[in-house]
């Protein structure tokens, strides 16, 4: 499908794998020159490259951390033309409330939740200023259904529902559109991680983290490009009606849930 995005300009944060780099490759896929944000430059430079292989588009990297205000305000000034801004960064461990203290705590929530809002609130105010642009949150579904022993990330993500909601609910008035994705379980190394954790807390033992995979829908988890073609729909003006909402994308897992 075309989605009328070609030259446009997209920057994806968390873009050196999983998610992230799905987002981005979709969004080359369609046209649109992508600029790649993530901590490792080794990774980023892997995606850059195989981007530029395979596409007719302009591709940047920026390896920075966005824990760090100062460097959302870098990327923010660098990158003051972009019309797509996926916000993806962001790994929260794995635990229950014993298990992740807050120092832990604290450090996981300055990427994935102040660095979200950090990077909105810069670049809402360019889009805003141009009267032009999306944001699109990749957040999780444990905020919707939230896990003790995903504490931290139940938590943060549930927490970046809320203000996906209250800033797609207000911003057709600056004609520009924030919507979310809460995807379930997405065969990423961090997915890996979470169910060893998982497992260990369950089962005794981290290496037993495959059975916790068999109940899942079709048998499997999602595919990371499955999320990224979602995101680049959701980008183009074939969704310019929808703002201030979550897509969950999770093999119908959160209509299973039992309510007892």
């Amino acid at each position: 499908m075309e989605l009328g995005l070609r030259g446009r300009k997209a920057l994806v944060t968390g873009a050196s794998k999983g998610i992230g780099r799905a987002c981005a490759e979709a969004l080359a896929a369609e046209g649109c020159d992508v600029t790649l944000v993530s901590r490792t430059s080794a990774d980023l430079e892997t995606v850059r490259a195989k981007i530029a292989a395979e596409h007719n588009v302009g591709v940047r990297v920026f390896a920075l951390d966005l824990s760090d205000s100062r460097n959302v305000d870098t990327v923010a000034t660098e990158c003051s033309d972009i019309d797509i801004l996926v916000n993806n960064a962001g790994a929260i461990p794995g635990g229950n409330i014993a298990q992740i203290d807050e120092a832990r705590w604290r450090q996981a929530w300055d990427l994935k939740v102040f660095g979200y809002i950090n990077m909105t609130r810069r670049f809402y105010a360019h889009m805003a200023a141009r009267r032009s642009g999306v944001i699109v949150n990749i957040l999780g579904a444990a905020g919707q259904n939230p896990d003790s022993d995903y504490i931290a990330g139940s938590s943060g993500n549930a927490s970046l529902m809320a203000f996906t909601l209250a800033m797609g609910g207000s911003s057709p008035r600056d004609n520009v559109r924030v919507v979310g994705i809460n995807p379930g379980p997405v065969m990423t190394e961090r997915l890996i991680t979470l169910m060893r954790t998982r497992a260990e807390n369950s089962l005794g033992d981290p290496e037993k983290w495959t059975e916790l995979m068999k109940p899942l829908a079709f048998g499997r988890a999602a595919k990371p490009e499955e999320i990224g073609n979602m995101a680049a729909f959701l980008a183009s003006d074939l969704s310019a009606y929808t703002t201030g909402t979550i897509i969950t994308i999770d093999g119908g897992g959160s209509s299973r849930r039992s309510a007892l």
